[in-house]
This record gives structure tokens, C-alpha cells and sequence, in this order.
């Protein structure tokens, strides 16, 4: 029959051995916020070598890094008594966090950044270690792989004079069109183009025309053009 603690029973408990939090030595504490380190440097390494956006921003990196830290401290905190994690909880549900995130994959790196905290401030190392290892290198080739494909958005401005020698350049490119404006004798052409490698001559080709006023070429990654 003692061993049927209801949840007011778990609570006195807790309080009764508030001490515990004691028991966790400050070498424990050193090495788990060195491996926290260790790892999160990976994680920084890895958002680094394959950020596609506009401009890379050193700062929210940094803060990747960070964030496993404090992560990995408030696990250690919490971990050792009831009465604490249900304090810490109390205190982060008043926190609101209201930054911008432009790049979805942006969101993926700080829920690596939180889980690598959680598992090393629990003190499950091989977790912490050995999952971002993987999901390091599934990202780096999933990356890669990409790099062989580009999307570009190939914007066109001609007249209708123009259009009998633009359409055979277009039509041995792999495209899909966007949009098309017509307006005084001017059609203005929204393409999204893939293409494998970096030539890209048949943009000055086509600005070569009679008739062409402008040829523009940006690459696109689905969000914003770069």
C-alpha cells in the first residue's frame, strides 16, 4: 500500500528531498556542457557550409550554439526535483519569443539546437552525439545533391516583333511560365527555369535581339529571388 503515491504524495516527496539537487557534481555539470558545446559547434559547422538564403547571418548562428547551452542547463536544473521542473515551466509560459523567421529550414536548426540541449543536459551523450552526426550528414547531401539543380526566374521584355525569334532560345529550356503581361505592343514573360551547371549565355543571346529590351536572370530558391 505505501508503494500507491497519489500525485499530492509525490509532490510532499519532492519538496522532503529538495536537497537532491545536490547530487549532481559540478564535473557532471562541466562535462555535459562541454559535449553541449562540442556538438552545437557541429551544428553551427553545419548551418554554415549549407545556408542557401539571401544573407547569412552570423548572429542567429551564434545564438544555435547558445541555445543548446541554456537548453542543456535548464534539463540539469529541472531534472533532479519535481517541485523545480514545475517551477520552470510556471516561469517559460510567461515567455514570449516573436522573431521573424524567414527560411523554414532556419526553424529545423533551432529544434536541433533544443533537442541536443535536452538530451545532454539529460545525460543521454550517445543521443546528442550520434543523432547529430546523422542528421548533420543527411543535411549536407540532401544539400548537395541540390546544388547540381538551379532555379532561376528569367524575366523577359520584348515586342511582338521579337517573340518568332525568343520562342526557339525558350524552347530548349526546361521552364514553366509564371506570368505574362501584354500591353502597347510590349509582352513582358515571367519564366521559372531548372538548370543543371552554370551556363548561362542564352541570356545574352537572347538581350542580342532585335526587339528585346531587357533579359534578367535571378535565381529563385522558392521564396525569394537572390
Amino acid at each position: 500500500m505505501k508503494d500507491n503515491l497519489g500525485f499530492n504524495d509525490i509532490i510532499k516527496k519532492s519538496i522532503l528531498e529538495l536537497q537532491n539537487f545536490g547530487d549532481l557534481s559540478l564535473v557532471n555539470i562541466l562535462i555535459g556542457l562541454f559535449i553541449t558545446l562540442a556538438v552545437s559547434l557541429f551544428i553551427f559547422y553545419v548551418y554554415k557550409i549549407t545556408f542557401q538564403g539571401v544573407v547569412y547571418s552570423h548572429s542567429f548562428n551564434t545564438s544555435l550554439v547558445l541555445l543548446s547551452l541554456i537548453t542543456s542547463l535548464v534539463i540539469m536544473t529541472i531534472s533532479s526535483n519535481i517541485v523545480l521542473s514545475l517551477g520552470m515551466v510556471g516561469a517559460l509560459s510567461i515567455v514570449r519569443f516573436r522573431a521573424a523567421i524567414k527560411d523554414p529550414k532556419d526553424i529545423i536548426f533551432m529544434f536541433w539546437a533544443i533537442a541536443v540541449g535536452i538530451a545532454s543536459g539529460a545525460g543521454i551523450y550517445s543521443i546528442a552525439v550520434g543523432g547529430s552526426l546523422f542528421i548533420g550528414v543527411v543535411l549536407i547531401i540532401m544539400v548537395r545533391k541540390k546544388f547540381h539543380i538551379t532555379t532561376y526566374l528569367l524575366i523577359i521584355k520584348h515586342n511582338e516583333g521579337a517573340r518568332k525569334d525568343v520562342l526557339p532560345i525558350l524552347n530548349k529550356l526546361n521552364y514553366i511560365l509564371k506570368s505574362k503581361t501584354a500591353a502597347n505592343g510590349k509582352t513582358e514573360l515571367t519564366l521559372e527555369l531548372r538548370k543543371v551547371g552554370s551556363n548561362t549565355s542564352f541570356v545574352e543571346n537572347l538581350s542580342n535581339i532585335d526587339g528585346v529590351d531587357s533579359a534578367i536572370l535571378v535565381k529563385y530558391n522558392g521564396d525569394y529571388a537572390e
